[in-house]
């Protein structure tokens, strides 16, 4: 039994009851955390909202992660109310439509920018000002995908995306350690998100990972909150820098 008891996670990326980052943050909070969420803007935030008081979260706000006065706002709040921070999960990623859906060789410099900026600068910044808060050390988590790892059909941009993220992630790993925070990237299987069911014949690559996968079945958003919650108790305190696929084996099929 994972004890979080004590704990105090930051979870980003919920938009709805389907969302892996609602996996993590149900997980968190079985296990004792308190877990602070998010919302995108006034349209997600009734979604997000009744999934909020769901898990008595103490502190939920707006933001958008272009925006750096509503991250002003919530570190203040986390300040205020906990005056530190042991997890910070972010699990966002964004590509414009014409991007996602088109050739990476045709990618405009406006899509790849901003594609960076939402998925993978946003995790720098998040962990930046996460890091004074994390004072005995901490958990930073991100969400990944094979297709950063080889070509998948449609994922397209977000191959290079996620690759660039998966990267990132070590890097923060090492330079982080020393002061006793680990950093790892969790690469869920295909699963029917929100944010998935914008790529190009999602359904098909649903459909092959199941069939092919070793275990002849999809990974859930509980599978990965299973582990989210061991990465982010003393358990794990000596993992990190890790790429770790749940997916029911599909990544190690060719």
């Amino acid at each position: 039994m994972i004890d979080l008891k004590g704990k105090r996670a930051l979870v980003v990326g919920v938009a709805n009851a389907d969302s892996i980052a609602w996996g993590v943050a149900k997980a968190l909070h079985a296990a004792g955390a308190e877990v602070a969420l998010t919302y995108l803007n006034d349209r997600a935030k009734p979604f997000v909202e009744p999934l909020a008081r769901s898990i008595d979260a103490p502190i939920f706000l707006p933001l958008d992660v272009r925006k750096k006065e509503e991250a002003d706002a919530l570190f203040h709040r986390i300040t205020t109310h906990w005056g530190g921070l042991d997890t910070l999960v972010h699990s966002i990623a964004y590509a414009p439509g014409e991007d996602l859906h088109g050739r990476v060789v045709d990618a405009s410099l406006e899509g790849l920018a901003l594609s960076m900026d939402i998925s993978v600068h946003s995790f720098i910044r998040l962990l930046r000002r996460a890091e004074p808060l994390m004072k005995d050390g901490g958990t930073a988590l991100t969400m990944s995908f094979y297709g950063a790892e080889k070509v998948v059909e449609h994922y397209n941009l977000m191959g290079p995306i996620k690759a660039a993220l998966e990267a990132t992630s070590r890097a923060l790993a090492a330079e982080l350690g020393p002061k006793g925070i680990t950093v790892n990237t969790l690469s869920p299987g295909p699963m029917l998100t929100r944010a998935a069911s914008g790529l190009g014949d999602f359904g098909a690559l649903l459909q092959s990972a199941a069939e092919r996968s070793p275990l002849r079945r999809l990974a859930t958003i509980d599978d990965v909150g299973a582990l989210a919650a061991f990465l982010a108790s003393d358990l794990a305190r000596n993992i990190t820098g890790e790429t770790i696929h749940i997916d029911a084996g599909f990544h190690i099929i060719a």
